[in-house]
């Protein structure tokens, strides 16, 4: 095997392995930022949830169904 053939195929797989690492970066990036998002979304209707336990009146024990 000739040494530059070899050169040529090494920097082939050179470059493919830097696209495949950027693709993986930007898939990782946009995951990151839709899990972000989403547990902004879950922190805000988490207060939402507390803030209407917080507002209900506690009422005492259900009356029965009129059928009793």
């Amino acid at each position: 095997m000739d040494e530059p053939d070899r050169m040529n195929r090494l920097e082939m797989r050179l470059t493919e392995q830097e696209a495949t690492i950027e693709d993986l970066n930007r898939a990782v990036t946009e995951q990151w930022r839709v899990i972000d998002r989403l547990s902004r979304q879950i922190a805000g209707l988490r207060e939402q949830v507390e803030e209407a336990a917080a507002r209900a009146v506690p009422r005492g024990p259900e009356p029965p169904p009129p059928h009793y």
